[in-house]
């Protein structure tokens, strides 16, 4: 008799494990663009704001929620 065919498992995509994390109440967290380079023509309260991370929106969570948990 056959064994049954096993799926293969999928594999979550490694650079958005990287980049998000995920909060104790589900959210998922990620750190705001625009702070790698150019930072001279950039206000300093701008910069601060960029400095801390925010919340996924909701528009995106599925797909980002598919890419770290698949």
């Amino acid at each position: 008799m056959r064994k049954p065919r096993v799926r293969a498992k999928l594999k979550s995509k490694r650079g958005a494990v990287k980049r998000f994390k995920l909060t104790a109440s589900g959210k998922i967290k990620r750190h705001k663009a625009l702070k790698r380079h150019i930072l001279t023509k950039k206000s300093p309260g701008r910069k601060r704001s960029l400095r801390k991370a925010t919340v996924v929106s909701d528009s995106e969570v599925a797909l980002v929620r598919a890419m770290i948990l698949a």
